[in-house]
């Protein structure tokens, strides 16, 4: 008879093979594939509470134990050799346990392959300051994360340590060293880890997610001690993960934390997933880059003026979601239907569509 953890490793591998994103796993229902943003049902015996209990305790890592049974969920990553690393997530609904598991690919997708702007690469060579990768879940952070530091680790001699829960993408030294510590496996928490990183004498900080004042002041200081720090933000957009940082901190500290960020901040990249007219997915990117104007409105609080900063601001690389949705869709990349559904302004792109641009920015800004 198959062994629960033999047919659980068949089902991930026809995942992968089928080109899966996702795998969901919950008793008494069809085993779930994510294929082309499609939920699929996969043709094989339903999992039973059983089966499903005994995947559970095969695949928990021994260090998360504990917290399964104190929190009834988890974050953890799974690899099977000759099939692929997983990005889990282990949660309970109705009293049983179910999975989802995103599969992660080997190999770290070029800047081209994501179609990333040229101006990315430039930040990710930038020698410090803190650059953030913002959007929603889903929208293809951690993988645009990881092309940065893959284009380091590919172009320069740099000791980079990263710091993530759990790890994705696994990185093979180069012309960097790279050292990928795990929450809960490798160090305590996020704040253990930052505590201790710049004794370990590293020149890039990844840190795979952003979650909380203490994480964002010794993120601050360790750009203010000329590191460069990599991270993700759940944010809409650009302008917006300004504000969104300063929530993490207490009202009266927000003046002095504005004064820091302005001198350590470098860039923030937002992103959005737009469906090509080809099929498969591609990020519309906006990008906001501390240059001197940035920089003077985030020092005097003016926050609601940093979208006609960004707007005005594309001899400096910077673009807002209209613009990269009209490259998008001039570049027969994506319907406009679909640009103006994940347009931030859908009127003003529709104006564009037919050649009329207007733009207050530089007077609001003035």
């Amino acid at each position: 008879m198959e062994q629960p953890l033999e047919l659980f490793h068949r089902i991930l591998k026809a995942a992968v093979d089928g080109g899966a994103s996702d795998v969901h796993l919950k008793v008494g229902t069809p085993v779930i594939l994510r294929i082309a943003r499609q939920l699929v049902a996969l043709e094989c015996d339903y999992p039973t509470l059983d089966w499903i209990n005994q995947v559970v305790v095969a695949v928990t890592p021994p260090h998360l134990k504990q917290r399964i049974q104190d929190d009834r969920e988890a974050d953890f990553s799974y690899y099977v050799p000759g099939i692929g690393r997983f990005r889990s997530n282990l949660f309970q609904q109705r009293g049983e346990f179910c999975l989802a598991m995103r599969y992660v690919k080997t190999q770290v997708p070029s800047f081209a392959e994501l179609g990333l702007p040229e101006i990315i690469k430039a930040i990710a060579e930038s020698p410090r300051g803190i650059v953030l990768v913002a959007g929603s879940t889903g929208c293809g952070k951690s993988t645009t994360l990881a092309a940065m530091v893959e284009h380091i680790n590919s172009n320069f001699r740099k000791h980079v340590i990263t710091i993530e829960d759990p790890i994705e993408y696994v990185f093979e030294d180069n012309q960097s060293v790279i050292e990928q510590r795990e929450i809960g496996l490798d160090t305590l928490s996020f704040h253990h880890a930052l505590k201790h990183v710049l004794r370990q004498d590293p020149d890039v900080i990844m840190v795979g997610e952003m979650r909380d004042a203490t994480s964002f002041q010794a993120a601050m200081s360790a750009a203010d001690t000329g590191h460069l720090v990599l991270s993700t933000l759940h944010t809409t957009n650009a302008p917006q993960s300004i504000g969104r940082i300063l929530d993490f901190f207490k009202a009266d500290e927000r003046e002095q934390v504005r004064r820091q960020l302005c001198g350590t901040l470098r860039a923030v990249i937002c992103q959005r997933m737009v469906s090509l007219i080809a099929g498969g997915v591609t990020p519309a990117i906006e990008i906001m880059i501390n240059t001197s104007t940035v920089k003077k409105l985030i020092e005097d609080n003016r926050l609601d003026k940093l979208a006609a900063a960004v707007e005005t601001g594309i001899d400096d690389g910077m673009q807002n979601f209209n613009h990269a949705l009209l490259t998008l869709v001039q570049e027969g990349k994506v319907s406009e239907k679909e640009a103006l559904a994940k347009a931030s302004n859908a009127q003003a792109l529709e104006m564009n569509f037919r050649g009329i641009f207007l733009t207050d920015g530089k007077r609001i800004l003035g």
